[in-house]
C-alpha cells in the first residue's frame, strides 16, 4: 500500500495539520479557530465467529485511529458489505448491535451508514471526532529521550489463526476477544493530558511495522526491549504449533528487507515473529517524556500499560534488544 500511496499527488491543503503524509492514522483538519476535526475510516472481514463480538471489535478498531491522534470521537457511520440474501438479516443485526454498543461506550453517535450486498462480510466505521489543535499526536511526534509505552498485549493474529484451525479452546479466544474489543479511550485521554506528541495504534503491520512508521516519520531510532513487550497467553505456544498468519510473515519479511531493523542475537526467533504479528484492534504505542506516571494512572482507571523501550537520536529504524 505504501508503494501505491507514493504514486498519488500529495495533499497540501493548509487546513490539514501535520505533514499530511501517508504515515498518520487519520486526517486532522482545522475548520476555523474553534473547530478542528479528526476523521478516519476502517473496516475488515470477520476475525471471530460471533457476529456481536465481530461488530464490537471492528468498531473499536475504527475508533482507535481517532484516539491515536489525541481526539475524541463524536459521530460514526456504518460501512457494511454483507450477503443478506444468503445469511439473512439476523446475523447482520448482531454485527450492528456490537458496533452500536462500542459507540455507546465511546460516547459517540451513530449517524447512519451505507450497506451493499457482498458475498464476503465486511464491517467497520467512518468516524469523525474533535481534537485540541495544540494536543494532536502524530506518528512523527517522537523525540530522543521519550519513553515508549504499549497499552495492549501482542498476539491476536496468532490467536485468531489458531481458532480458525481448531487449535484452542474458547477461554483462550475470549481473552483475545476482550482485549480486541477494549477501547483505546482511556490511554488516548491520559496520553494527551501528559503532553504526548507521538502515538499510533497497532493493527495489521504488527508492533514492529507500526513502530517503523513512527521511526521514519520522526527520524529517530526506537530501542525496544523484548522482555518488556507483553504477549497474550499461549501466543508463543500456538505460534510453535504453526498458527502464524501469512500477513504476519509478510510483515517480518518486509521489515528485514528494509535494512532498518536490527535484533540482538539473544532475541528468540519466535519473539521476532510475534513482534511482527498482524494485530486486530491492538493497543496504542506512544511516547512520553521521562518521569511521567502513565502506567500508574492507567492502573487507576482499570487499564494496563507497559513501558517497552525508548527513543534515541540516530538513523531512522528499530533496534530490538533482549532486555531484562
Amino acid at each position: 500500500m505504501e508503494q501505491v500511496l507514493l504514486q498519488l499527488i500529495p495533499i497540501r491543503d493548509p487546513r490539514i495539520l501535520g505533514k499530511g503524509n501517508h504515515y498518520d492514522d487519520a486526517v486532522v483538519i482545522r475548520l476555523n479557530e474553534s473547530t478542528t476535526l479528526v476523521q478516519t475510516v476502517d473496516f475488515f472481514t470477520p476475525v471471530v465467529d460471533d457476529p456481536y463480538w465481530y461488530g464490537r471489535i471492528a468498531a473499536a478498531n475504527s475508533l482507535s485511529d481517532v484516539y491515536a491522534m489525541g481526539g475524541r470521537p463524536v459521530t460514526a457511520m456504518n460501512i457494511v458489505c454483507f450477503p443478506t440474501r444468503s445469511l439473512g438479516p439476523q446475523l447482520l443485526a448482531e454485527i450492528l448491535r456490537g458496533g452500536q454498543e462500542a459507540l455507546a461506550l465511546a460516547g459517540a453517535i451513530l449517524a447512519g451508514g451505507h450497506t451493499v450486498e457482498d458475498p464476503e462480510p465486511k464491517y467497520g466505521l467512518a468516524v469523525t471526532g474533535v481534537v485540541d489543535p495544540d494536543k494532536v499526536t502524530f506518528k512523527g511526534g517522537l523525540e530522543p529521550g521519550d519513553e515508549l509505552y504499549l497499552t495492549k498485549p501482542i498476539g491476536t493474529g496468532v490467536i485468531t489463526t489458531a481458532h480458525k484451525r481448531d487449535l484452542i479452546e474458547g477461554e483462550d479466544l475470549q481473552t483475545a476477544i476482550a482485549w480486541m474489543a477494549q477501547l483505546n479511550d482511556q490511554p488516548g485521554l491520559l496520553m494527551s493530558e501528559l503532553g504526548c506528541r507521538g502515538a499510533t495504534d497497532i493493527t495489521g503491520y504488527g508492533l514492529l511495522g507500526h513502530a517503523m512508521e513512527m521511526a521514519r516519520a520522526s527520524q529517530v531510532c526506537l530501542v525496544l526491549e523484548a522482555a518488556a513487550i507483553p504477549l497474550l497467553p499461549r501466543a508463543r505456544d500456538l505460534l510453535a504449533r504453526g498458527a502464524f498468519p501469512g500477513g504476519s510473515a509478510a510483515n517480518r519479511a518486509w521489515l528485514e528487507k528494509s535494512g532498518e531493523l536490527a535484533f540482538d542475537a539473544e532475541v528468540a526467533d519466535d519473539l521476532r515473529d510475534l513482534f511482527c504479528d498482524a494485530q486486530t484492534s491492538g493497543g496504542l504505542l506512544l511516547g512520553l517524556k521521562p518521569g511521567n506516571d502513565f502506567e500508574a494512572r492507567m492502573r487507576a482507571v482499570g487499564r494496563s500499560a507497559w513501558r517497552i523501550g525508548s527513543v534515541r537520536s540516530g538513523a531512522a529504524g528499530i533496534h530490538v534488544v533482549a532486555g531484562s
